[in-house]
């Protein structure tokens, strides 16, 4: 077996955006926390802040600027609402976006939630060599997001490409 086909766990941060929710009730973050660790991945850290873009930036920043983190879940603050503000929070964070993600996140949630899935504004992308994505509140978008389209890209056994296998090139000068 090639050392591409291995399982690299990755130590995965996660962020919930949410006015309304503390951490015991956090039932989204509380599936992702699970589901990666359930895969092998490590749970680096875990927070909930309110829908503030200074604080989410200041967090995932933090984040972004450790070495040992490969990715960060964010849960919350993509819809349209007033107080959401996740991707004007984080998208000047990324270094590059990852449009395909949002696109087929749309085009898989189209098949549950039929149109209301135009209402979401998931998105990912990579900053400093971590990956970042994006995904709305609801734990069931997430579980969507993380069966359907994450939890893949994250597996370095994913044939016949994957972003965990990449993460050693990330940094690479352009």
């Amino acid at each position: 077996m090639s050392a591409q086909a291995d399982f690299i766990p990755l130590q995965i941060c996660i962020l919930t955006v949410s006015d309304t929710r503390t951490l015991a009730e956090d039932a989204s973050g509380e599936y992702l926390a699970t589901a990666l660790q359930a895969e092998g991945h490590q749970l680096h850290e875990r927070t909930l802040l309110p829908d503030d873009r200074y604080a989410m930036r200041a967090i995932v920043s933090k984040w972004i600027a450790a070495p040992a983190v490969d990715g960060i879940l964010v849960t919350g603050g993509t819809g349209f609402t007033g107080r959401d503000s996740t991707p004007e929070a984080l998208l000047p964070l990324l270094d590059k976006q990852m449009p395909g993600f949002g696109e087929l996140f749309r085009t898989v949630s189209f098949d549950e939630i039929g149109t209301s899935s135009l209402q979401s504004r998931a998105f990912a992308g990579l900053a400093n060599g971590t990956f970042l994505f994006a995904l709305p509140g609801s734990t069931s978008a997430c579980r969507t997001a993380w069966e359907k389209i994450v939890r893949a890209q994250l597996d370095a056994r994913t044939k016949p490409c994957n972003l965990a296998t990449l993460r050693p090139r990330l940094k690479e000068p352009s």
